[in-house]
């Protein structure tokens, strides 16, 4: 199979599909990989680091996407992308089609085979290639909103830890899955006071076993998410829906009753948001104000630390990925269940219940 990977055109995306290390494992396996000049760069890897690998280096995009049988991304195509669909060709990549009706009419309309790394599932519902983007994008949740939080940035001057005598910020996290548990773990270590809500039991139970008084946990209800949000300097909403929008729990009734200057952390945008005014930002303009609340809504915020992010990511799609080119897409998703749930449009069909739901199309199982 002729695998390519192109560089990413959406606004300061600054990951490429596959590293050096991955294309030489595509190749050990038999493979042929396309490169478009100066993919990786901007991740620290050179044209030459490909090259190295087994690589070809194609000059422009448009002769990997017609050339390669496999498109291995880190981002859904953009508009400008959408004429480089085509039937028949492989998509490998994060679709987060829920939030994205444009996207899903134009690889249902080619017939693109779409395969979306954020609804791979294994058996214990654990998202493999998306767990490393949500740990990157959990950390660096904490260490944006104690930025935000500072003055210069329109914050409302609270020191995240505080100091001695004076009190730390109060924070509150929304959902406790991986982005979640990323979050509260950095910002233990920062000193903030933290509450996050979840509606797994299971899951505070193990957070409280876990660090003991250091924070609070809270059953996400209604009443609760309101009360603490309003008592909040920073809030990050982790809520996640696998392959659905996310959840509107943070209201804009609520911001009357904060601190001016308060700061949300909206990781969920990228299915949608998970306030009522949730819209997405970019990495040259990242915040917007409602009623005196800062909103950090990047939809791509690992991206702001590519390296570290392209390796994590090529760790958990590769052996997805090479599942599919070793077998080819048909026979690999009836030997992986997690695969054959990753497949968001396959033959034109949308085979995705959250996508489905989201757009009131009919769900085609495979």
């Amino acid at each position: 199979m002729i695998i390519g990977t192109v560089k990413e055109v959406k606004n300061n995306e600054f990951r490429v599909g596959l590293t050096p290390s991955a294309v030489r494992e595509y190749i050990h396996h038999g493979h042929s990989v396309l490169v478009e000049t100066n993919a990786g760069l901007n991740s620290g890897f050179t044209n030459d680091d490909y090259v190295k690998a087994g690589a070809k280096i194609i000059k422009t995009a448009l002769e990997v996407w017609n050339t390669s049988d496999m498109i291995v991304k880190v981002k859904e195509p953009l508009e400008s992308e959408f004429g480089y669909l085509r039937e028949g060709l492989l998509l490998y990549t994060y679709l987060h089609l829920a939030a994205n009706e444009a996207l899903t009419k134009a690889l249902i309309e080619s017939k693109t085979q779409s395969i979306a790394y954020e609804t791979i599932e294994l058996e214990d519902h654990s998202l493999p290639c998306l767990k490393p983007m949500s740990e990157v994008a959990g950390r660096l949740g904490a260490i944006e909103g104690a930025k935000y939080l500072e003055k210069p940035f329109g914050g409302s001057g609270v020191l995240i830890s505080g100091v001695p005598g004076v009190d730390q910020a109060k924070v509150s996290i929304i959902g406790a899955g991986v982005v979640g548990e990323n979050a509260l773990k950095m910002l233990v270590g920062m000193g903030a006071k933290v509450t996050i809500l979840d509606i797994n039991l299971k899951k505070l139970t193990y957070l409280d076993d876990l660090y003991g008084n250091r924070i609070q946990t809270m059953y996400s209800s209604s009443d609760n998410i309101e009360r603490i949000v309003k008592d909040s300097d920073l809030v990050i909403g982790a809520v996640l829906l696998p392959g659905a929008k996310a959840p509107k729990l943070i209201k804009r009734s609520y911001y009357k009753d904060m601190r001016p200057g308060s700061v949300i952390v909206d990781v969920a945008i990228d299915q949608g948001g998970s306030t009522e005014v949730s819209k997405a930002t970019y990495h040259d303009n990242p915040t917007y104000v409602v009623d005196g609340i800062i909103h950090y809504s990047v939809a791509n915020m690992p991206g702001a630390v590519p390296r570290t992010s392209t390796i994590a990511l090529n760790n958990a799609t590769l052996k997805y990925g090479l599942m599919i080119a070793d077998l080819g897409l048909d026979v690999a998703m009836n030997e992986s269940l997690p695969l054959k749930k990753g497949i968001n449009v396959y033959h034109g069909n949308c085979t995705c219940p959250g996508v489905c739901e989201a757009f009131g199309l009919p769900l085609i199982e495979i």
